[in-house]
């Protein structure tokens, strides 16, 4: 028998086919096979039809089954991952009613600020853990204000994964994870967020019915059966947001245990049971997925880092390189600090983790004699390291334990020198994993039987690639670091 796991993206749906016994990937396909489009109607805005993802999962779970010879019988449960923050509305005939607002649309950031002044710092942070923010409950009061007519025929609002769950199935229901994503989760009064719903108007009726992540959350029905080609009755046995999802593909779920990604952009995700919210404005919390109400506070602290990856990718674009592995060949001709070179990573937009300063991109200290593109390369790599690390001491600060990182195979994480660099700085390892956030949504879905040290021995077994451990001569990295922290302060201080 089967597990499946869908991973409803903003670019791509993905779906992952696991063997039930032993975790083992058979493979993951991707529809369509081309970027899905977004529509953005103004500046800011970002929205996509949620019919389109309910098209490309059907015609993804066909593929996977076509491609392993799979009948609907074969497939045992089913697991959900999706773009977090999303905000789908239907009726009660579950028509939808409008286009899904999507993460990256920030048109209800002026109404996240208000609200956060309006109800105040200290009721937001000790009850809510964070500002309302652009988050799911703010997009939905600007239906509210802006499409009345709308918001009076909502039956149910739902997350990305909700909506997907509910036309396989029939069902409408959510977890006190994505409640909390959306910023609809008090975890003070440990329940739906009452100060935030009396603020914004809501009526409490709209928000789906709560069940546990892990859990038989509802079975396909015939007509979700007819037009995905599972079999009538194949539970849900799971459902997350992306990044609660990729923390858990990595076997992050207890304090001490953080999970990175190093893509066009980067994000840490760190497991901690305080409720410690200093740096509110520079992290965002949320329920981890193994978080159980009035049981086990498992708090999740997303910090971003939108300049990572993409710097790296500018510079192939930019340099006479023809690959990445050039690059690296390059940075690695290179002693440890870039003789002098730093590069400020961050130009990528405003990053939250500086308070939402924008700085840009800032190559410094270039000695037109001297360097090279090597120079360039190294210090690039380093630069997105630091940030890394920049990020990890923010983490610390707001009550953090850093024991283990765990990572994606993905571009950064290949590199030895933005790796070695990294763990260098922590002073802990840093696991690298072959593995997808559909994976892990496919595997996910034998939790529901409670076996973590079961689920934690497949991921090893499974996707285990290497592990980069500290240097023992750190002197030449904490000075390069000193020097790189120098720079972005000036910045800091002029921006």
């Amino acid at each position: 028998m089967y597990y499946l796991g869908l991973d409803i993206g903003s670019s791509s749906i993905k779906v992952a086919l696991v063997h039930a016994e032993t975790g083992k990937s058979l493979g993951v396909v991707q529809e369509p096979k081309t970027e899905m489009s977004m529509l953005a109607l103004k500046n800011g805005w970002a929205e996509q039809d949620p019919e389109d993802w309910w098209r490309h999962v059907c015609a993804g779970i066909l593929r996977i089954k076509s491609e392993n010879n799979l009948a609907d019988t074969d497939i045992s449960g089913i697991g959900i991952s999706y773009q977090m923050h999303g905000l789908v509305l239907v009726d009660d005939d579950g028509i939808v009613l409008r286009n899904s607002i999507i993460w990256c649309d920030s048109r209800a950031v002026e109404i996240g600020e208000q609200a956060f002044e309006a109800i105040g710092e200290d009721k937001c942070t000790k009850h809510l853990l964070n500002s309302p923010a652009n988050f799911t409950a703010s997009k939905l009061k600007w239906v509210k204000e802006n499409e009345p007519e709308i918001y009076e025929r909502i039956y149910k609002f739902m997350l990305p994964g909700d909506y997907i769950a509910y036309r396989l199935s029939g069902t409408i229901n959510t977890t006190v994870s994505g409640l909390s994503e959306g910023i609809f989760w008090d975890f003070k009064e440990d329940a739906i967020a009452e100060v935030l719903m009396h603020h914004y108007g809501f009526d409490d009726s709209k928000v789906p019915d709560i069940v546990p992540t892990f859990s038989e959350q509802s079975t396909v029905n015939e007509q979700g059966a007819s037009e995905s080609g599972l079999q009538t009755g194949t539970p849900i046995l799971y459902r997350a947001g992306d990044q609660p999802n990729n923390a858990l593909s990595l076997n992050v779920f207890n304090p001490g245990e953080v999970a990175a990604t190093g893509g066009t952009s980067g994000v840490i995700y760190a497991v901690t049971d305080s409720l410690s919210v200093k740096e509110y404005a520079r992290i965002n919390n949320f329920a981890h997925v193994n978080y159980q109400s009035g049981k086990k506070l498992r708090i999740g602290k997303l910090l971003c880092i939108n300049g990572a990856g993409i710097q790296y990718r500018w510079l192939l674009n930019n340099l006479d390189v023809t690959s990445y592995e050039e690059m690296n060949d390059l940075a690695a001709s290179v002693s440890v600090g870039s003789d002098g070179v730093c590069v400020i990573p961050l130009g990528n937009g405003a990053e939250r983790m500086l308070n939402n300063k924008d700085i840009g991109t800032r190559m410094v200290n270039i000695n037109l004699n001297n360097h090279t593109k090597a120079h360039l390369c190294r210090a690039a790599l380093e630069g997105i390291a630091f940030s890394f690390v920049y990020g990890m001491e923010i983490l610390k600060s707001d009550g953090s334990i850093v024991n283990v990182l765990r990572a994606g195979n993905d571009n950064l994480f290949r590199s030895e020198i933005f790796s070695n660099t990294v763990a260098t700085l922590i002073s802990h390892d840093i696991e690298i994993y072959n593995t997808t956030g559909a994976i892990g949504a496919a595997r996910a879905a034998d939790l529901h039987k409670g076996d973590f040290e079961v689920f934690g021995k497949r991921i090893m077994e499974n996707d285990y690639v290497m592990t980069y451990r500290p240097s023992k001569d750190k002197e030449a990295y904490l000075q390069a670091y000193e020097t790189w922290k120098k720079e972005l302060e000036i910045l800091l201080k002029t921006t």
